[in-house]
């Protein structure tokens, strides 16, 4: 299923390694300053507003399987 959501992302150098669906901006964002407290090298975090390929997990939760940039 195709869905615009908002999502965190983990960058380790181009690649992005973890995606996060995250309920609004302002609860992205709010996610990301938490994250860059703790400074890793080479670590860079991405609120972003998109289009995604998302999955039903067992649980019933979605997870991103792929996204779709425009």
């Amino acid at each position: 299923m195709i869905e615009h959501m908002v999502a965190l992302l983990m960058f380790v150098g181009p690649d992005i390694k973890e995606h996060r669906i995250q309920e609004s901006m302002s609860v992205c964002l709010k996610h990301r300053r938490e994250a860059t407290r703790v400074p890793a090298p080479n670590v860079q975090y991405k609120c972003i507003k998109s289009k995604a390929e998302l999955e039903k997990n067992i649980d019933g939760s979605y997870s991103i399987k792929s996204l779709i940039l425009e």
